[in-house]
């Protein structure tokens, strides 16, 4: 991920969102998703994320450091098996600040506000989608903190559509996260409304052995 002789360049989507094209090589796009598949594992390990009214959730979850349920944020699986959460790891962490660095440019030495790097990032939300997940159009208001969010791509290609704080119609705008990219939000595009209307089923780089696409977003609880 560090070597960016060949990687696009950053494309801001909207003040604060930042879409990072081909920021994981291959071998971290490897690493990560032997990561998720032992982070998948049980216990407190993937599942389906069942709605109050009764619908489920086509991508299927598993929590880093803190367990999302509809709608807050637990230490165990509350509605799962119950089991305590996975740790978060510190190196996740660092890959997403590596990210804002990338996304917002470095940060003078000791500074804070816009662009925090030493935030304190502490959970992860993995997803993964097969060829009929979908994720309707949302905001990531479950947290009490306004850090931005982080997410890595990985498999699939998939249609991310990112809008705005207003509610889930347009304007938005439609971007194609590919394996290895990542994107960012934050600032006034944090709380704007964003979701995946579908995923190319078959475009993941054969060499990563994934069928289907998984999602990481990190964040600060």
């Amino acid at each position: 991920m560090d070597d960016g002789l060949f990687r696009l360049p950053p494309v801001a989507v909207a003040p604060g969102a930042v879409h990072l094209p081909g920021h994981l090589d291959p071998a971290a796009q490897r690493e990560l998703l032997a990561a998720c598949r032992r982070w998948a594992r049980p216990p407190a390990g993937l599942r389906t994320v069942r709605m109050p009214g009764g619908g489920e959730m086509s991508a299927r979850q598993v929590g880093l450091g803190w367990h999302w349920y509809p709608y807050g944020y637990s230490r165990t699986a509350v509605d799962g098996d119950g089991s305590p959460v996975k740790p978060f790891p510190d190196w996740l962490g660092k890959w997403a600040r590596r990210v804002l660095e990338e996304a917002y440019g470095r940060a003078p030495s000791g500074a804070h506000g816009a662009t925090p790097y030493d935030l304190p990032y502490d959970l992860a939300l993995v997803n993964f989608y097969d060829d009929r997940a979908r994720m309707g159009m949302h905001r990531d208001r479950d947290e009490e903190s306004d850090a931005p969010v982080v997410s890595f791509s990985l498999g699939d290609t998939c249609v991310f559509r990112f809008g705005n704080a207003g509610g889930r119609g347009r304007p938005w705008t439609d971007v194609e996260l590919r394996s290895g990219d990542a994107f960012v939000f934050g600032g006034p595009a944090r709380w704007a409304y964003h979701g995946v209307p579908r995923t190319r089923s078959g475009t993941a780089p054969p060499a990563l052995g994934l069928r289907g696409r998984v999602s990481v977003t990190v964040r600060q609880r």
